[in-house]
This record gives structure tokens, sequence and C-alpha cells, in this order.
């Protein structure tokens, strides 16, 4: 492990529509009683909160990137790039530390529903995945997940569901298992493609996809046979289901570590959205409030002393690029998801 000395950032991490969040190393400074939509300057930074568009009708969590069973963080195969990061001696394995903390937020507000967006393993053994089942026990009654590539790279078939569907009032939550077997690309088959299609076909609300697997942008001049996420052809085929679809309002999905928003031409202003790990820098999970005329998404940093004390550590990964990489901008993080395409 190679140990690079810490230098605390004051980063705006999180605005809400009445309160919003900094973080300066391990100290935590929430600024409440804010004017939902309303530009605000405090402690240097300059915001504005998010709107609320109607009544509030529903609200759920996501995380993805869990990662139990990793030891070392950093890594990159055939490569000395560093820093990498293990968890001192004696101390907790760090992705259950995270995790732990996480469970513990996402309980304390209570949401109607909790989505696990893959890459529950490290290796995709059935001890790791009975770790984070064991976990996320707490939430097990509104809990619904998908594999990663974590999972099908390593053969793992447990939960291997191609579709679900959650509906909550004001949204569906339409999840496609993105993970190919052997491979840590992803896809999605035509029989996942139809399913969706018909689905927002019949949808009598908006409704939302999510997946472990980020799209390849169909406007990129480059076509690669191997993408690190969703193929080329597959994703076309999905952008193309949701520029037909004015029911589909976002796709979200974990698998890059990183905030981050994409709009692509033919599907306006639809957000694709990527959300970064539970597992290191910054350390966090996703609450979609949805409203009358709108979802907002709101990124929380997950903030426990023990959690902050080492995503603090990992944000000098990858020779100190990580934390500008993974921490996003803040419309990468907190974001109003329109969803005036299916009036």
């Amino acid at each position: 492990m190679t140990t690079i000395p810490v230098g605390y950032v004051a980063e705006l991490t999180t605005v809400a529509s009445r309160y919003a969040v900094i973080h300066d190393g391990d100290e935590v400074r929430r600024i409440d009683d804010l004017e939902p939509d309303t530009d605000h300057e405090i402690d240097g930074f300059a915001f504005r909160t998010m709107p609320e568009p109607g009544e509030l009708l529903a609200t759920f969590a996501t995380v993805n990137d869990v990662h139990f069973g990793e030891e070392v963080c950093g890594v990159v195969d055939g490569s000395d790039v560093g820093p990498v990061f293990r968890a001192e001696p004696g101390d907790p394995p760090y992705p259950e530390v995270m995790n732990r903390a996480a469970v513990a937020e996402i309980a304390a507000l209570g949401p109607d529903a909790v989505i696990v967006k893959g890459d529950l393993t490290s290796n995709g053994t059935d001890a790791e995945v009975d770790a984070f089942l064991a976990a996320y026990a707490p939430l097990a009654d509104r809990m619904t997940w998908i594999r990663g590539n974590h999972e099908s790279y390593n053969h793992c078939e447990r939960g291997a569901q191609p579709t679900q569907q959650v509906d909550l009032p004001g949204v569906h939550l339409a999840l496609l298992d993105t993970s190919l077997d052997g491979v840590e690309s992803g896809g999605i088959d035509d029989d996942q493609l139809d399913w969706l299609d018909a689905l927002a076909a019949k949808a009598d609300r908006p409704l939302l996809v999510l997946g472990h697997h980020h799209v390849w942008n169909p406007a990129s001049a480059e076509r690669p046979e191997r993408y690190f996420g969703l193929r080329p052809d597959d994703s076309e085929r999905l952008v193309d289901v949701v520029a037909r679809r004015p029911s589909i309002i976002a796709y979200t999905a974990g698998h890059t570590h990183r905030n981050r928003v994409r709009r692509f031409a033919s599907t306006g202003s639809v957000p694709w959205v990527e959300v970064s790990c539970v597992k290191d820098y910054p350390g966090g999970w996703a609450e979609y409030r949805v409203y009358e005329r709108a979802i907002v998404q709101v990124f929380h940093r997950i903030s426990s002393p023990e959690a902050l004390a080492w995503t603090e550590k990992t944000r000098h990964m990858y020779e100190g690029l990580y934390a500008g990489y993974a921490f996003g901008a803040l419309g990468d993080r907190c974001f109003v998801i329109p969803t005036d395409r299916i009036s």
C-alpha cells in the first residue's frame, strides 16, 4: 500500500430542496431551512436549491458497486499506477464499513423502495452474495437487486432475472440485467427490449429504467467491439426505444464509479445517468424524490466517521486523478428529471 498525505478539500456535495451539505474532510456541515428553487451563496458556494414540483408522491433510493469481498482498492490490471489502499490491520473490510453506513442512512430516510444496481461482489462467489444480503437485510422488505459485471464475469447466476418491475406512486421502475456471462461489458437482448417497449407503451405514469452498465454514446466517432459499458449495438437499440416512448424519462446506471449525466440528441431532455460507487470516494447513494410534475435526484455522500476516513484516503487513487473523475459536477449529482414527455 502506498500512503499519500490526505489534504482536505471543502466540497458542496448535496443540494436538496430545503438543505445543502458541505463536506470538509471529516467535517460535515448541513445547512437547513433553505427555500426551494432559490439561489443561495453559502460558505463560498453558489447554488440553486432543487424545486418541489407539486405533491411528493414517493421516494426511492439506489446504490451500486458495493463490491463485497474486495480487499484492495485502486488496482488497474496490467498497470502499476497507484496508490492502492487496503483496510488497516485489525480494521473491518472497507466494503462492510461503507455499506453498513449506507444502509443506516437509507433506512433513516425510509424510502418506499431500494434498488441495488449491480456489482454486489468482487469475485461473484456465493459467500460474497450472502454477505451483501446480510448487510442489506434491514432493507430487504423493499429491496430489488440486479447483477453487474463482477457477477456475470465470474459466472454467478444468483439473481439472474432479465427484467424486473417495481411500481410506486408516480413512477414505474424498470430493471434490466445488463450483464453478459464471462465478460465485463454489458448487453441487452431482444426479449428485454421488447419487454421494455411494451411496458413503456402502456405505462400510465413516468417510467424510469435502471441497469448496471452505462450506454455508449450514439454520436461517438469510435465504435469499439468490446466497449466497457453496454455494447454499441445494444446501446443504440435502447436509445431508440427511449426516443420513441415518451413515458421513459431516464436511464440510470452504475459501473463507471462516477457521477455523470449525459443527454443525446434523439432523446432530448432525458438524462442518461451514472452514479458513483458505495465502496470508495466519494462513497455515496442516490435518493429519488417523485413529485407530481418531476423527479429529483439527490446524491448523498456516506458520512459516518469511519466511511469518511476511508473515502478521504481513496480520493487520491490513480495518481490523484480519481477525485475529479468520480465526484462529478453538482449538476451530475443533484438535478431534476422532467416528466413532461409523458403528458
